[in-house]
């Protein structure tokens, strides 16, 4: 049996609405509303419609693609959370009737400030930097005439679009969650130099101690990885904290074998927390308490803050951040636990 092709006639049939509404929404036209458009878009695929992007980009001269660069740094490594980020952009893609096209950055060319193949082919609209790359890159790629939206890293240069987590303040109650739970010594892993994003969770940690009247220890503050982005061997202090505050899930994981090893028990000996609630999360023993990114909705606002830019959008939307939430697994010890002041 051969499936019926999906008509804008079938689309505006099921909201009750005019095809022509459909069409403007499809097209992102004006006269719609954001809502309804939505609306439709989201109908549309679930509904399996077929896009006309050969047609389309013959009367806008658009391509329809939508580049997507992630600096190999960030690639590799067994079930890479930047990868999980493209699934969700790629999904988000869908929804306006575009592809998405990967390219990873190589070390090589982001030193040499080689411009991604596909913007030099001309073949993108628009282009995704997921993952942090260096500010000479950040500076080559603000000189192109292509729209641009950081995804999951921001910078100093605040007229670049960027969508991050909110970092800041989802380690700032990972933290207070730690210390309520009546740990008061507490180290901070990660290079705060490596990226925005460890930077802000330092910082959420730092405000953290700053509350709850506990004096920063500087020997406390561990590197995890080199100014290259790979990981280092942590270099435990000479007095063990009673917690570590780890930048993500994966060095949390890594820490925790590392102290099994030593033969310290987690939590009985010494509390791990880490960030992202990514696969290392729950296949570690103990199960780690962490902090959940909402990767669909970030890749969702970054592809819809795109595609306006590309449809000469003079809005400047600076630096949007989505809320994280708190999961709470078996990685902390509870020697009692405070009340929270509302």
């Amino acid at each position: 049996m051969i499936r019926k092709s999906i008509t804008m006639k079938d689309i505006a049939e099921k909201l009750n609405i005019s095809i022509v509404t459909v069409s403007k929404a499809l097209s992102d036209k004006e006269g719609v509303s954001e809502e309804l458009k939505e609306k439709i878009k989201s109908l549309a695929t679930q509904m399996g419609y077929r896009f006309n992007t050969v047609a389309k980009s013959m009367k806008d001269g658009l391509s329809y693609n939508i580049g997507i660069v992630v600096p190999e740094r960030f690639i590799g490594r067994q079930q890479s959370f930047y990868l999980k980020f493209h699934r969700h952009v790629s999904q988000a893609l869908e929804t306006y009737g575009y592809y998405g096209i990967l390219q990873i950055l190589t070390p090589e060319d982001e030193e040499q400030l080689v411009l991604p193949r596909f913007y030099c082919e001309k073949r993108v609209d628009g282009m995704i930097i997921l993952g942090q790359v260096s500010k000479a890159y950040i500076e080559i790629l603000q000189s192109t005439d292509t729209p641009v939206v950081f995804l999951d890293f921001y910078d100093e240069h605040s007229n670049v679009d960027a969508v991050i987590t909110d970092s800041f303040y989802a380690a700032y109650e990972l933290t207070n969650y730690v210390i309520r739970s009546g740990n008061r010594k507490l180290a901070f892993v990660g290079n705060i130099y490596a990226t925005s994003s460890i930077q802000d969770r330092f910082l959420g940690y730092y405000k953290s101690l700053i509350e709850h009247r506990i004096d920063l220890d500087h020997d406390y503050v561990l590197s995890d990885r080199d100014e290259h982005g790979k990981f280092i061997d942590i270099e435990l202090p000479e007095i063990m904290p009673e917690a570590f505050v780890c930048n993500c899930d994966e060095v949390a994981y890594n820490l925790i074998l590392k102290l099994q090893k030593l033969g310290y028990r987690v939590p009985e000996d010494v509390s791990v927390v880490g960030f992202d609630n990514d696969i290392y999360a729950t296949i570690s023993t103990p199960q780690i308490t962490t902090v959940e990114v909402d990767m669909e909705e970030m890749g969702r606002i970054a592809i819809k803050v795109l595609i306006n830019k590309i449809n000469r959008s003079t809005k400047e939307y600076g630096r949007l951040l989505v809320k994280a939430k708190l999961i709470v697994r078996e990685s902390v010890k509870v020697k009692r636990q405070e009340k929270v002041n509302n």
